[in-house]
């Protein structure tokens, strides 16, 4: 098997590469600042997601070396890169949310606008994408945040529906608290004279304490290398029986209490 992986340098795009590497795959790993490979079975290119002259060099270089590694190009492709930021739905200057859009949205959409086209030619893949349960529960205080994340759950549905005629399949992994280096690198937008600036600093020390307390990245991994190699991949995999149930209760209670249940956890 041949993965890609974006933002495989830390985390969970790192976890997950060592995981294929490990379980015998022959993993490109893409990152803004590439790093050594922690194996011969890794190989770690440059790749900016925000940038299409960058996605279109790196796609195109690691098909090829696929190929001439292997005989066959890319089987799976995992898209891990993105940041998080945090700040009132108010206060959030604009330039800050298209960023944000830029690199986990429209980043996944760069990195499939290269590579699709040499999966269909070759039968089909796999496209795995990060969410978060963030994209199905809004959190305050990263309403942009889940806001990508959203964008990408509608994003995999039609992405299935359509490619499902050439072969390729496309599920969201729906991630909850991981303790990674996401939560030092969530990026802060609040304004110390906003009226939203108490409230704001509380439930976002909230969101890192339980973060840095959740699973470890290899969890995350571990559900990321289980459906790629499924036959049937489901649209959607929470990782973890706690947040399987989460959706499950999402879905049967009224908006009202899940709005409630989510205030008294954040807003307090």
């Amino acid at each position: 098997m041949n993965v890609l992986i974006t933002g495989a340098t830390s985390g969970i795009g790192f976890e997950t590469a060592l995981l294929f590497a490990k379980n015998g795959a022959h993993v490109w790993g893409a990152s803004r600042n590439p790093i050594t490979p922690p194996s011969d079975r890794i190989v770690f290119k440059r790749m900016d997601v925000t940038s299409e002259e960058s996605v279109k060099k790196s796609v195109e270089e690691i098909w090829n070396e696929a190929v001439k590694t292997t005989g066959k190009g890319i089987d799976v492709v995992i898209h891990s890169a993105g940041y998080g930021i945090g700040g009132s739905a108010e206060d959030t200057p604009v330039d800050d949310a298209i960023a944000q859009f830029d690199t986990n949205y429209f980043g996944v959409l760069r990195v499939n606008r290269a590579l699709l086209p040499h999966m269909r030619a070759q039968g089909g893949g796999r496209v795995v994408i990060l969410g978060s349960i963030a994209g199905r529960i809004s959190i305050p205080f990263q309403s942009h945040y889940s806001a990508t994340k959203f964008a990408l759950e509608a994003y995999t549905e039609a992405l299935r529906l359509e490619g499902g005629p050439f072969g390729l399949t496309a599920t969201i992994i729906e991630a909850g608290d991981t303790s990674t280096a996401f939560t030092a690198n969530r990026r802060l937008t609040i304004d110390p004279s906003s009226p939203y600036h108490d409230q704001a600093l509380r439930s976002i020390s909230k969101m890192a304490r339980d973060e840095e307390h959740g699973y470890p990245p290899t969890k995350v991994a571990k559900t990321i290398c289980k459906v790629s190699q499924m036959k049937n991949p489901p649209i959607r995999k929470p990782v973890g029986l706690s947040y399987s149930l989460l959706m499950l209760l999402k879905r049967l209670l009224p908006d009202s209490l899940v709005e409630k249940i989510i205030k008294a956890m954040y807003m307090r």
